[in-house]
């Protein structure tokens, strides 16, 4: 079956001038590559083909057309959808198009929902498509319906322990390059908690940690869903004041500066996360990580060395007045040897041989 050619899409930038491996990846709709505000799995995306790139591959992107990220990029969708996020029509355009422009690739990767279904019927050009969620019901059907013809890669092993038998070609933990974060000095008088507003990411409870421990504590993240703008009125809201800050959804730098500026960051969930980026993103500026230990926070958090795996919010506020026993130096250097994004990018490489060799 040859790939249908698209009409009106639109790119940037040489594609296929000197292949090592080709690699079309096809980014979702909901934010631009890299994200401006919210966007983990766009994070991800964004440093895994800057890696590949880095490593001499040829890397085209599908992804929105406010895209950034400096590798050649195609687009169907001038901006990306996140007032529709989840809706299918969008997503199904974009999904389309993108498949059309990357057939010519020797390998695709794609991080959409929507795609590997789509590809599950199509033999041309293999791939690969990435688990970025929790893994339910529903998803594991999904999955398990597309597992031999579409491999799949999770980003954590505590992804995986809710279907352990699910056939995956392999398990790669995110990475970021260190080069990107400024290295912090933790100056600020304060803790910090990033994330969306939701009960199973625990800001209220990163609230209860920080005012036993008696240091103030600063809240950024994503609040635009309903469920998120309820959770927030009823258990955050009546908390504010009194050492205790919500900035809204903050720009990357800002992001950033804060990260660089604070004592640790605290990440109090109470849920099997994947994996939580945002970890890595505080390590590489040097400040520590205080986690309950669960999700993939045992698989990033180095206990004792880059911060501490608590046991629950009166734990976590004795670690944090305990905080100077960390080393700075030493949160950051953890992610340069395990979470860098040459590791990322080479473990990916290394997996799109072993596809393509598969089907010689």
């Amino acid at each position: 079956m040859r790939w249908l050619r698209a009409h009106h899409l639109q790119s940037t930038g040489p594609v296929c001038s000197n292949p090592k491996v080709r690699i079309g990846v096809i980014a979702p709709p909901w934010a631009p590559i890299p994200p401006e505000l919210y966007g983990g799995i766009e994070q991800a995306v964004d440093c895994l083909c800057r890696g590949l790139q880095a490593a001499g591959h040829e890397v085209l992107l599908f992804a929105t057309g406010d895209s950034t990220c400096p590798v050649p990029t195609k687009w169907l969708l001038e901006r990306s959808e996140g007032a529709r996020i989840g809706f299918s029509v969008p997503e199904l355009r974009h999904v389309l198009a993108a498949y059309d422009a990357v057939g010519d690739c020797d390998l695709i990767h794609d991080h959409t929902m929507i795609g590997p279904i789509y590809a599950s019927a199509l033999t041309d050009v293999p791939v690969v498509t990435t688990i970025h969620g929790p893994l339910n019901v529903e998803l594991i059907d999904l999955y398990r319906r597309i597992a031999d013809r579409v491999p799949l890669i999770a980003i954590s092993h505590i992804q995986l322990t809710a279907d352990p038998g699910l056939p995956v070609a392999g398990v790669i933990h995110h990475g970021v390059d260190v080069q990107d974060f400024p290295v912090g000095d933790g100056k600020g008088d304060y803790c910090m908690f990033l994330g969306r507003m939701v009960a199973e990411k625990g800001a209220h409870r990163a609230i209860v940690a920080a005012r036993e421990a008696g240091v103030p504590i600063l809240l950024a993240g994503k609040m635009r869903e309903p469920w998120e703008t309820s959770y927030f009125e009823s258990e955050i809201e009546p908390l504010l004041g009194d050492g205790v800050e919500y900035l809204g959804e903050v720009p990357y730098q800002e992001k950033l500066r804060l990260l660089c500026d604070a004592k640790a960051t605290l990440f109090p969930i109470r849920w099997p996360e994947p994996f939580g980026l945002v970890m890595l993103e505080s390590l590489a500026c040097g400040t520590p990580v205080l986690a309950f230990a669960e999700g993939a926070a045992p698989e990033v958090v180095a206990d004792g060395r880059t911060g501490w795996l608590c046991r629950d919010e009166s734990d976590m506020a004795a670690r944090l007045n305990a905080i100077g026993e960390i080393d700075r130096a030493e949160c950051r250097a953890d992610v340069e040897v395990r979470f860098s994004t040459g590791r990322m990018a080479r473990q990916h490489a290394e997996l799109y041989e072993r596809v393509l060799n598969s089907r010689t």
